[in-house]
């Protein structure tokens, strides 16, 4: 199997190229909403931990201004410097963004001054993932490390569906996601 850092590499040129491909009109039109089996595993009045995408991640905008319209409060990855753990902060307005500022990461979050809050759902940005829900990140161990704090949240990736790949490495304390959500289908676990 190649090493991590290799299949990073790999995964993301390919990410980036099936991004590039696809027009801009269907990609303004892609994960505008969470289909109704991941809404139904959100509960109205919870929180919901998202992630400001990067160009090539698959999108959450479209998740956020859902669920915020729908009864659920929104929160996002809050970091204090690059070093400092992953914490999540109430996100209010995903229309405009203005309580989002850049952080040490170079990701838009919450300001400083937003309650700190625990989701009991988090999607998941992700560079691969396998049928049976193992999921390779960014390679900083930030999510690894928050859900093994919290057990009791729900983790779902989004992905484009050119992510999924046979195989992964993972270890032993790698947590698999409960679903993968992509332009395409959800996928729950085929083993």
């Amino acid at each position: 199997m190649t090493d991590k850092p290799t299949l990073r590499a790999r995964l993301r040129a390919e990410r980036r190229a099936h991004v590039a491909a696809l027009p801009a009109n269907t990609r303004a039109l892609i994960l505008m909403r969470p289909p109704a089996p991941v809404a139904a595993r959100v509960s109205e009045g919870t929180t919901v931990g998202l992630y400001h995408a990067t160009a090539n991640e698959a999108p959450t905008l479209g998740y956020a201004r859902w669920f915020q319209e729908n009864g659920r409060q929104l929160a996002l990855p809050w970091f204090e410097s690059r070093t400092s753990p992953m914490a999540f902060r109430a996100w209010t307005d995903p229309f405009d963004l203005s309580d989002l500022e850049p952080g040490p990461m170079g990701h838009l979050q919450p300001r400083a001054d937003a309650p700190l809050v625990s989701p009991a759902t988090v999607f998941v940005p992700l560079i691969g993932f396998t049928a049976d829900l193992h999921r390779l990140g960014q390679g900083g161990g930030h999510y690894d490390r928050w859900l093994e704090a919290h057990p009791e949240a729900v983790p779902i990736g989004l992905a484009w569906d050119v992510q999924r790949v046979d195989s992964l490495p993972h270890e032993a304390h790698d947590r698999r996601l409960a679903a993968v959500v992509t332009p395409t289908r959800i996928h729950e676990g085929e083993a």
